[in-house]
């Protein structure tokens, strides 16, 4: 099942309340599929969300695509039943929004009996951020949560630092790489390729995305290009030949440069 998550690169939320768009949704090709109990219901509509799901998951082809659920955050009023429900529900790990503590992670790992991925999305989050990361089963990025919460811009720049430590932190605790925060264009496919992309630089192995029209152009974003792939097959061609001295493109060619072409490769699903 963890590996399952590690290979989720795009998963696309879809709201609990809205069951007749659970095949649709998965139908529109993302790696899993996200429930969320959360943001995307209403207050006054999230026990009987919650309730109804049991029917139709039952009664709902996902085509086999992990199916996560993304409870209330541990202080909600719902998070205590949100756990109990998720731990009768055909899933393949909870989503715990607002993770501030690894205390917070475990006891939702408890009481669910699942996976958990730690949505960071607060300072306080950031702040324990490296005991989270060996607490949890994946960490993903609430950046828009986040940037509300410190009163800071959503643009690059002022994410940078929360970025580099949440990559940072979840390679030190050896957990797949973390998911990256949303993109909030829908439609606009070159900003959602350049954002995916840019995930990619910054070390994430996913993107959470929240619109099917987004999963082609963040998949895209996510594959290497055909000059990476090109590049990539020289210099594993030329370490092949064990040669001590190797220089591709007038480079020299050491072993870190070839764990990156193996990593190309691998993100081309291309075998090393």
């Amino acid at each position: 099942m963890k590996s399952r998550l590690a290979a989720c690169t795009l998963p696309l939320f879809v709201p609990a309340d809205r069951t007749e768009r659970f095949p649709k949704a998965a139908a529109a090709g993302p790696d899993a599929i996200v429930i969320d109990l959360e943001d995307a219901v209403a207050a006054e509509n999230k026990v009987a969300a919650r309730d109804g799901l049991a029917g139709a998951l039952a009664e709902t082809d996902l085509g086999g695509l992990p199916i996560l659920l993304r409870v209330n955050a541990t202080h909600a009023e719902w998070a205590v039943d949100d756990l109990a429900a998720a731990s009768r529900l055909p899933l393949d790990a909870i989503i715990l929004p607002k993770a501030e503590t690894a205390g917070d992670i475990l006891a939702a790992g408890r009481a669910s009996g699942l996976p958990v991925i730690a949505l960071v999305e607060t300072a306080r989050g950031l702040r324990n951020i490296f005991e989270i990361a060996e607490a949890a089963d994946r960490i993903a990025f609430g950046s828009i949560d986040f940037a509300a919460d410190l009163n800071i811009g959503h643009t690059r720049e002022a994410l940078l630092f929360a970025r580099a430590q949440i990559v940072l932190a979840s390679r030190c605790a050896g957990k797949p790489a973390p998911i990256d925060g949303v993109t909030t264009e829908i439609r606009n496919e070159a900003i959602i390729v350049s954002d995916s992309r840019y995930a990619v630089e910054q070390g994430f192995g996913g993107k959470l995305l929240i619109h099917p029209a987004q999963i082609a152009p963040a998949r895209h974003g996510f594959a290497p290009t055909e000059a990476e792939i090109d590049w990539a097959g020289r210099v594993l061609e030329a370490a092949a030949s064990g040669l001590a001295a190797i220089k591709i493109d007038e480079a020299m060619v050491d072993a870190p440069v070839i764990i990156k072409a193996r990593q190309i490769f691998q993100r081309a699903g291309k075998d090393v």
